[in-house]
């Protein structure tokens, strides 16, 4: 897994770098923040760019609790409200699939570039972050996402999905 230092280097973006900072800050040692940690109104140049997945009632159950603005840009349409599975459909559903549920399982960062975020958005290249939150700091229950889409020249960068992880600190409760 890389190192939290490994994986800041690795974020393209300057708005990515800023929220990846954020969280780390709010997090103050801990293995990753709660959501009560998080005041979106620190960041308000990404607020469109935000979006924010509730787990709480189980993966199979997890939905975009909010979705800024400039989601319903990238994704073609509203997204608050939806499960997972009604967003991330056909071709798309699997690996998006597999980086929700790394997030989830293992309680990492993950960050990326995709070609078409979803089925019929293939003119749209997507720079992704996502970054858990836990309220009992052991159960990832939301995952705070950035959603940035690149303007067309740079979609020759993202042919497919690509990704990398970065493993956290393991909890104080799952060390005693």
């Amino acid at each position: 897994m890389l190192s939290d230092c490994a994986f800041r280097a690795q974020l393209m973006l300057p708005e990515q770098r800023e929220l990846f900072d954020y969280w780390h800050e709010i997090a103050d040692g801990r293995a990753m923040p709660a959501r009560a940690d998080f005041d979106p109104l620190n960041l308000p140049n990404l607020l469109p760019h935000l979006g924010l997945i509730d787990l709480r009632d189980g993966f199979d159950r997890g939905h975009f609790r909010l979705a800024g603005t400039r989601l319903r840009d990238i994704y073609g349409r509203e997204i608050t409200g939806l499960r997972l599975s009604e967003v991330f459909t056909g071709r798309r559903a699997a690996p998006w699939h597999t980086i929700y549920s790394r997030i989830a399982t293992e309680s990492i960062c993950a960050q990326g570039v995709v070609r078409g975020p979803t089925d019929d958005r293939d003119h749209v290249v997507l720079s992704w972050l996502r970054l858990p939150l836990s309220d009992d700091g052991v159960r990832v229950d939301r995952i705070l996402g950035l959603d940035v889409g690149a303007v067309e020249s740079d979609a020759e960068a993202a042919s497919e999905f690509t990704a990398s992880y970065t493993g956290l600190q393991e909890p104080a409760a799952a060390r005693a």
